[in-house]
């Protein structure tokens, strides 16, 4: 019989795994956060058109990043039995099935001018978006390999190798950024194309530096071995418990896109606005990955040695810890709405003062829905850790749009809150998505342990 950890050290231990994981997603995004604020010091239409390109390529990616996420419950189970052969087995199939992905979804994003005509959006400001997605859409295939790659490294609990690689993105990001988009040292002035070289070069450098360094760390798992080989049970696994996944983020992210959508309807300093306050909701928001991430592979590694107390009482932990920082920043958004807003936008700027006054109302109702997003992404990574994804991703597609969208647009536009109204809809999905997933969990952790786990096995 184990001897069941204490509170204390469960927080370590998620800690330990998790700061990593919160430092990498916060400075993966940082290189969204970097490309956000040189356009917004270039040219606010620029700003407003890679936030609707950025919102339009993440919507397609976290489909195919469903995959990669399904890689650490399924990695973490399977070392935590000791079979090294089947965490072979899952990486490769993640990086195959990703493959495929990236395949299908490039015509999406080659031509996507229509579609954000047909979604209402502004002629030029369409294409100034197609423009970006046009060479951001080499990049999706790198950074689905990432993702595999990160899963596996954090299920196998070594995380600081991915901080480290994030960490150097983000520096090459602002330099070719600042290269590219302004025409800095000889170089040509390239706007939202400089952009989108930028961001492609720093996904190639993240697989190629990812893959050298597992090579190096990891050659017992020999991850790489016969990598041309397809594993027709892995890969059924792999889609099976992935597929899920990408279409919960899918159900989220789209509810974003939506919103930003519609809040394009309302003119470009609305959309500016929407894209800033965005850009510091999911900032936050990043922490709460992260200790979802290690939520995920501890979750997974209990399921493996079947210690149903381990995962009840880790799971109390790592809620209490996103709750925790959850608060601090409904602190930020109420009381310094202002500075950063502010933070994104050149101070000779003559939309300045209209952008940063609606994006100051979208901060508070940010800080509404901090402990709501904190709950659903914590118990979306709890889930991913027991096995569970078909049942959230009904509750997210239900939660997020009749409910979270529907919201939006009655309050936005028939009751004529305009943006304001728009985010309170994300209020109504976060909250009821939250709940019932939070209770999904709780309800399937008690069984743990009385049956078998289903998560390695589904690999084939």
């Amino acid at each position: 019989m184990v001897e069941p950890l204490s509170y204390r050290a469960h927080a370590r231990a998620i800690l330990a795994l998790g700061l990593p994981l919160i430092g990498s997603q916060v400075a993966q995004f940082a290189i969204h956060v970097t490309d956000t604020l040189m356009l917004g010091w270039y040219d606010t239409r620029a700003l407003a058109a890679v936030t609707l390109a950025g919102s339009y390529w993440f919507m397609l990616f976290v489909i195919g990043a469903g995959f990669g996420m399904a890689v650490a419950p399924m990695v973490a189970t399977a070392e935590a039995r000791g079979d090294r052969h089947h965490v072979r087995r899952v990486v490769r199939a993640g990086m195959h099935v990703s493959l495929v992905h990236a395949v299908l979804v490039l015509p999406l994003m080659f031509w996507s001018a229509p579609v954000l005509r047909a979604l209402g959006q502004e002629g030029a400001l369409s294409l100034l978006a197609q423009d970006y997605l046009r060479i951001a859409c080499w990049g999706t295939l790198p950074a689905l390999v990432v993702m595999v790659l990160r899963s596996c490294l954090s299920a196998l609990e070594r995380t600081w190798s991915i901080l480290l690689v994030t960490l150097g993105a983000v520096g090459l990001n602002i330099l070719v950024n600042h290269m590219l988009i302004f025409g800095n040292w000889g170089a040509p002035e390239m706007g939202v194309r400089g952009a989108a070289v930028a961001s492609v070069g720093v996904q190639v450098m993240s697989a190629l530096l990812l893959a050298l360094h597992i090579r190096r760390v990891l050659p017992g798992h020999a991850l790489f071995m016969r990598f041309y080989r397809l594993d027709p049970g892995a890969l059924r696994g792999v889609f099976r418990l992935g597929l899920p996944i990408g279409l919960t983020q899918l159900s989220e992210t789209g509810l974003f896109m939506a919103t930003a959508v519609m809040v394009g309807w309302l003119g470009v300093d609305q959309l500016a606005a929407h894209g800033i306050a965005l850009q510091a909701v999911a900032m936050a928001f990043m922490v709460h990955v992260g200790l979802s991430n290690a939520a995920t592979v501890r979750a997974g590694s209990a399921v493996g040695r079947g210690e149903r107390i381990c995962l009840l009482d880790g799971a109390r932990v790592a809620v209490a810890l996103s709750f925790g920082f959850a608060l601090l920043m409904i602190a930020a958004f109420l009381l310094f709405p202002e500075g950063i807003i502010g933070l994104f936008l050149s101070p000779d700027d003559p939309m300045r003062g209209p952008i940063i006054g609606i994006g100051r109302s979208l901060l508070v109702v940010a800080a509404l829905f901090q402990l709501a997003d904190a709950t659903q992404v914590m118990a979306l990574g709890l889930l991913r850790g027991i096995g569970d994804t078909r049942v959230p991703m009904l509750i997210a597609a239900l939660a997020y749009w009749p409910l979270g969208l529907g919201a939006g647009h009655v309050l936005g536009f028939v009751v004529g809150l305009g943006a304001v109204g728009i985010w309170l809809g994300l209020v109504v999905g976060l909250t009821v998505a939250g709940g019932l997933l939070m209770w999904r969990f709780w309800h399937l952790a008690r069984r743990v342990g009385q049956m078998p786990p289903t998560v390695a096995p589904a690999a084939g």
